[in-house]
């Protein structure tokens, strides 16, 4: 190439051009707002803004539902693409994270960051417009809190999951501030489950990825064997353990039959036995088993929460 002299003799490396591909450059950009994580995001928000309605289901708002799930998962999209953003350097040495787009080399970084604060000032704005100022303010102040404090305590402090499982649990909230413009004691108690259901979640990850963790410098968990085990026990099963009653609570909100603490019940004591599970052997196929749990587990959880009452 006639640019290669001029490249060694500035000391500078050449790098092989590659040819530009609309569709690749597409499906990286959508890789970037982590489409797997906006599912969840989408059902706990909807389950969120269903119970908000308190019994105005009979004139269902459609288009104010839209509009939630829309400017929710814009700032969730945003939110992630700027995490990956601030992370890159970190996600480049992981194998799980390597082959991201940005991680990779494959997007122009200052390019990314503007597509995540895009993302996220739409995202705001759009709830603040079309839904209502509260539902917004939650949406910041989950961006804010996961990327200013959870992101840079992963590389300090294990007790990173306590702090990123508080913005974690927002969508629920953010769902009943736009149907009813409050938060009431019943939104609480879909925030904790939420909440709970993250340190199980977690657990699972980090254990099957820590030397990929350790070796980025991550610190989601103890340094030390017998601390790290401990703390993978209590953070497994404490939280599984709160979940099993919590999810009967529900029930409060008009679910009259039966069949929804029976459900309910299955399906949290079917969780818990995966984390069980996972304690006693801490094998990578156990956590991994509890990961798929705890992915048919929320879902479902919040579907059922949802579910029109009787």
């Amino acid at each position: 190439m006639a640019t290669e002299p001029i490249l060694a003799a500035l000391d500078v490396p050449a790098v092989p051009l590659r040819r530009f591909s609309a569709p690749a450059a597409l499906a990286d950009y959508w890789a970037l707002t982590k489409p797997e994580v906006n599912f969840l995001i989408v059902v706990t928000t909807f389950a969120g803004f269903y119970m908000g309605l308190a019994g105005q289901a009979q004139d269902f708002p459609f288009l104010r539902m839209m509009n939630t799930l829309l400017g929710t998962l814009l700032v969730a999209s945003g939110t992630g693409t700027l995490n990956q953003y601030i992370e890159r350097r970190f996600d480049a040495q992981m194998r799980r994270t390597s082959r991201r787009p940005l991680a990779a080399g494959r997007l122009n970084p200052s390019a990314v960051l503007w597509f995540g604060i895009a993302l996220s000032v739409v995202g705001s704005v759009y709830l603040a417009a079309a839904v209502n100022v509260l539902a917004s303010l939650l949406a910041v102040a989950t961006l804010l809190s996961y990327l200013f404090l959870y992101t840079p305590l992963k590389r300090r402090t294990a007790w990173c999951v306590l702090v990123g499982a508080m913005p974690g649990a927002a969508p629920p909230l953010i769902g009943w501030a736009a149907a009813s413009g409050k938060l009431s004691l019943e939104a609480w108690i879909l925030y904790a489950l939420l909440f709970l259901w993250q340190f199980p979640h977690f657990m699972a990850i980090a254990w099957m990825y820590r030397e990929d963790y350790d070796r980025a410098g991550y610190r989601v968990l103890p340094q030390e064997e017998g601390t790290r085990a401990r703390f993978l026990n209590w953070q497994t099963l404490l939280p599984l353990s709160a979940l099993m009653p919590l999810s009967l609570l529900p029930r409060m909100f008009g679910h009259s039959r039966a069949v929804f603490c029976v459900v309910a019940l299955l399906l949290s004591g079917g969780f818990f036995c995966y984390g069980g599970e996972f304690v006693l052997k801490k094998s990578r196929s156990a956590a991994r088993q509890l990961l798929a749990a705890s992915i048919i587990y929320l879902p479902l959880l919040f579907v059922l929460v949802a579910v029109p009452r009787g």
